[in-house]
């Protein structure tokens, strides 16, 4: 894997090869390239890859599925940073990169209708409206699974599109919410989640169960401090709908989603 971004949580942050982090003021891809390209230009993702976009250079990013320590992911940014695409990216890859006997994903959102033009295969597990029963049930389900899940080969992603809606659910269901976010990815299930961040005060309270955070644009820059930017991280320049950027000690590493 010496040849592909990978990270792992060491403290606080991710760990990256140093020469291979981009800064602010990289240029910028023009075309995003295809799934195809990327996959050409690295070859095979290694079976515990999770591909989540690529670098300036080319490289992709890549979360270590059969590493825990970086524990759930909060995707944070403005509205139209490209939260809902982050998700729907990671989802689509999916069908490229792992066949369903390695890694499946299902999707608690309040906007359904997002998620139709995402092709269904056996990868798919479903998108549950986070204002019905159906979410509750799906988040149990995947309690139940972590907890009898010791040592399978086969990991599942829980994809929540907006925290601040899915802390509105029962209390039940938010009890074995909590419980996946701290302990999922130590079984196999990894959430996930996305944020508004104008909207971060009424849910402040969840934020600290996320020791990976993503950021997509982020263009007051209080708000981008109070949630884990500094000066360098300059979260405002950031290319909404498509760009994205992640810390680990002091360093910052931009990348993009793929074109599909």
């Amino acid at each position: 894997m010496t040849a592909n971004r990978q990270f792992s949580l060491t403290s606080p942050g991710l760990r990256l090869d140093e020469d291979q982090f981009d800064t602010p003021q990289d240029p910028p891809i023009q075309a995003a390239p295809t799934m195809e390209r990327v996959l050409a230009q690295s070859g095979p993702f290694p079976r515990e890859a999770l591909f989540l976009g690529v670098a300036a250079d080319g490289l992709p990013v890549l979360l270590n599925l059969r590493d825990p320590l970086p524990g759930a992911m909060l995707v944070i940014g403005d509205a139209g940073a490209g939260k809902s695409a982050f998700l729907q990216s990671i989802a689509r890859s999916l069908l490229q990169t792992h066949p369903e006997s390695e890694v499946q994903y299902g999707v608690i959102t309040n906007d359904v209708g997002e998620w139709e033009d995402v092709e269904k295969s056996a990868h798919h597990l479903g998108v549950f409206d986070v204002n019905q029963a159906d979410a509750g049930n799906f988040v149990l389900s995947l309690t139940s699974w972590a907890h009898s899940n010791r040592n399978a080969k086969q990991s599942i992603l829980l994809l929540v599109d907006d925290l601040e809606a899915a802390a509105k659910m029962d209390l039940e269901t938010l009890q074995n919410f909590r419980w996946l976010l701290l302990r999922g990815p130590a079984r196999q299930v990894w959430p996930v989640i996305t944020l508004d961040a104008e909207r971060y005060g009424q849910v402040f309270v969840w934020i600290e169960n996320f020791r990976t955070r993503v950021f997509g644009r982020i263009e007051n820059p209080l708000i981008a401090q109070a949630l884990g930017g500094d000066n360098s991280s300059a979260l405002d320049q950031l290319e909404a709908g498509r760009q994205f950027s992640l810390r680990e000690n002091g360093s910052w590493l931009r990348f993009w989603l793929p074109s599909f």
